[in-house]
């Protein structure tokens, strides 16, 4: 596992015995989610030794449809967000979206990830390495994992080697994708982490109805097979009532389905190092 890893995990040394969660809400709603998130998961993590990053978006900049919520503000949902890590002594990680917001986004975070459809954007990407903060990159739905090597190589162009790449499937026909397992031992060879994102792989897009769909049944089997595959971390989007949340609800786990499926992992973690 890399140096930043250890560090940002508190110098603990997690290596293939182990695996770290990046894992809450899609997108910051209001405190009270967050508080609520973040506690339960950090006392399931801490029981089974997981190393766990907490995520929120502080604004959702692709949207099917206009009318979709996107943020309570930017400077209250990154505050909010700021909050929760102190209060739990968690690590945090949001997106960004344009070049503008790296700077700005890097004083509230510890890490910085960047959506898939962005993942080429070099304006972006040079952005975001130059902010010396570590950068998650989502690979496109339409990149293959060979070619990310090409937007690692952008953030390692700044000097900064602090670099996550995030399997989120590819697309597959219209409204479906498809993870490649294949894709975690090539980009592992980019000589990065990579984590597998079990719940926006899921995603269904594109629907008529200008909300996108998702499968959260398979959430359980999508991070199995990470797990069993190898991958260094997992990606998983939790809410308390997903029918309620305000955005990705259709493809998000129900928080009280985390446990139990954590304590599978890690038992298939055990079997396979």
């Amino acid at each position: 596992m890399q140096i930043f890893l250890a560090d940002l995990f508190n110098g603990q040394d997690y290596d293939k015995k182990s695996f770290f969660l990046i894992a809450g809400p899609c997108v910051v709603e209001n405190e009270e989610l967050l508080d609520e998130v973040a506690a339960k998961v950090s006392s399931i993590c801490t029981t089974l030794g997981i190393p766990y990053i907490f995520k929120a978006s502080y604004r959702k900049a692709n949207r099917t449809s206009a009318n979709s919520f996107s943020g309570i503000g930017d400077q209250e949902g990154l505050t909010l967000l700021k909050k929760t890590g102190l209060k739990y002594g968690l690590p945090t990680t949001t997106d960004i979206h344009a070049a503008t917001e790296a700077s700005f986004a890097a004083s509230f975070t510890d890490i910085l990830q960047i959506p898939a459809f962005l993942c080429r954007q070099t304006d972006l990407l040079l952005a975001a390495g130059e902010t010396n903060k570590i950068v998650n990159i989502k690979k496109g739905q339409f990149v293959s994992g060979e070619a990310m090597k090409f937007a690692v190589d952008k953030i390692m162009k700044t000097g900064n080697q602090k670099i996550m790449l995030t399997e989120r499937g590819t697309t597959f026909g219209y409204q479906d994708l498809i993870v490649d397992y294949r894709n975690i031992p090539i980009m592992q060879s980019h000589g990065v982490p990579v984590v597998v994102d079990c719940t926006h792989s899921l995603q269904q897009p594109n629907q008529s109805s200008g909300i996108t769909g998702g499968n959260p049944t398979l959430i359980s089997t999508m991070a199995k097979a990470a797990i069993a595959t190898g991958a260094d971390g997992l990606f998983i989007e939790t809410h308390p009532d997903p029918s309620k949340a305000m955005s990705d609800g259709a493809n998000m786990l129900r928080l009280d389905h985390l446990e139990h499926l954590l304590h599978q992992l890690v038992k298939i973690r055990k079997a396979i190092v």
